[in-house]
């Protein structure tokens, strides 16, 4: 009965989304029903309760600080400096500027905390230059799409900042812990960027000019604004300083710093950068807010512990049951975008993640990855979304050049269930 109550009301939500409706208010009104229709309990005063509940939480202030950062950052020329300071010392590597797709987006990445941005940011700058160059499209659009997918993994990310929230795991331990993984999904993509361009060395252009060391060591000065502040940022949570919000202010402090420095900063871009994230943010309160009422409307159903129950009485391994959500999250990821997606997932799965004996910690990582791939999946793939709107490609084809770094990402994520301490490690190491 209950696993009937809860394919209606799932199906109820679909059609809601398909029509159209803000999914914040979805998730409410189905809400809304299930208490009306399953439970005695009148839904006003639990609505009430959930939804501010969910906006007060002290941890959530980081979020609108990030996305303020990222916002800031997008309307300065910090993507163009980084190209600058990177493209001489990238010359002779197997590939050459492909590679400064990849660097740059996990550069970037840390800085911006949101996967659209740090594709449209690179992109606007490594496109036409790249392009202009003789470099094959379909190498700039995959390094693209899939490295863009480092700005959810990369902190500080905006979909950690959510998850953490939502399963109420350490904000600041996901940051340090996405810095491996981070790592590892770039140098697999330079990986095969070197081994695709060793077997077509033929479509790789040569190298217009040769640079000494001192003078890539002078371009790279471009890179100092950028390195400084990831440093303030990340160094400040990994040394006990500062929480994930105060980070974030911290952040937000240096982006004006760099944006004033670099003359970017003016009355116009300071309000279109504060309304930009006032925008991003209020989407994604009312998407928790409405999540967090869906939760205890759940909740009063019984339904995460009868699904859980379901889930345990399966007698499925660890390792299956992480296979089994993988898939699961990627086909959702093909409708939905990464915050709806955990959001949605996270009050039914995490007391199944919970008895299964998971760490929730590692699970946030897992999560991130697997929601990554989705980023490059259509029908509703973001960064496919953004690479369209710069090139005018159809989405399929961005999608086919992608596809060897969603494979990546599949291997990343086998390799953390292999080695879990490349998550786990670093966090253990946090100071205070």
């Amino acid at each position: 009965m209950d696993l009937t109550i809860a394919a209606l009301l799932i199906g109820l939500m679909l059609v809601l989304l398909a029509s159209g409706v803000w999914i914040g208010l979805a998730l409410m009104a189905i809400g809304i029903l299930g208490m009306l229709g399953f439970t005695p309990r009148p839904p006003g005063d639990g609505m009430a309760v959930a939804i501010w509940g969910a906006g007060s939480s002290w941890t959530l202030t980081a979020l609108p600080l990030f996305l303020w950062m990222g916002e800031i950052l997008f309307r300065t020329k910090l993507s163009e400096d980084m190209f600058k300071g990177l493209s001489p010392w990238l010359e002779r590597l197997p590939g050459r500027l492909l590679h400064t797709n990849i660097i740059g987006c996990t550069l970037f990445a840390a800085v911006s905390g949101s996967s659209a941005a740090t594709c449209a940011t690179i992109g606007k700058i490594s496109l036409p230059e790249l392009s202009r160059r003789g470099y094959p499209e379909s190498m700039i659009l995959g390094t693209l799409a899939g490295a863009g997918t480092l700005g959810l993994l990369i902190p500080p990310s905006i979909i950690m900042i959510v998850y953490g929230v939502s399963a109420d795991v350490s904000i600041s331990k996901l940051f340090v812990g996405g810095v491996l993984p981070g790592i590892l999904l770039a140098s697999l993509f330079m990986g095969w960027v070197v081994l695709w361009s060793l077997l077509n060395g033929e479509r790789i252009p040569p190298a217009d000019l040769k640079t000494s060391f001192v003078e890539k060591v002078i371009a790279s000065r471009n890179l100092i604004p950028v390195v400084l502040l990831i440093g303030g940022v990340l160094g400040s949570i990994y040394s006990g300083i500062a929480t994930a919000t105060e980070a974030a202010a911290i952040g937000v402090v240096g982006s004006l710093i760099i944006a004033a420095s670099q003359k970017s900063l003016s009355r116009q871009s300071f309000i279109a950068a504060l309304m930009g994230a006032t925008r991003l943010y209020c989407m994604i309160a009312l998407i928790l807010g409405g999540s967090a009422f869906l939760t205890l409307a759940m909740g009063y159903m019984g339904l995460p512990r009868h699904l859980a129950e379901w889930i345990g009485s399966l007698g499925l391994s660890p390792g299956m049951l992480l296979l089994a959500l993988a898939v699961f999250y990627i086909l959702l990821g093909c409708f939905l975008d990464g915050i709806s997606i955990v959001v949605l997932t996270m009050a039914v799965l995490l007391p199944t993640i919970q008895t299964a004996g998971i760490d929730p910690l590692w699970f946030g990582i897992f999560v991130v990855v697997v929601v990554e791939m989705a980023q490059v999946t259509p029908p509703v793939g973001f960064n496919l979304f953004v690479l369209q709107g710069l090139t005018g490609r159809q989405i399929t084809t961005i999608a086919l050049y992608a596809l060897p770094y969603f494979l990546l990402m599949a291997l990343a994520v086998v390799l953390l269930y292999v080695f879990p301490g490349l998550v786990t490690w670093l966090p253990g190491k946090m100071i205070g």
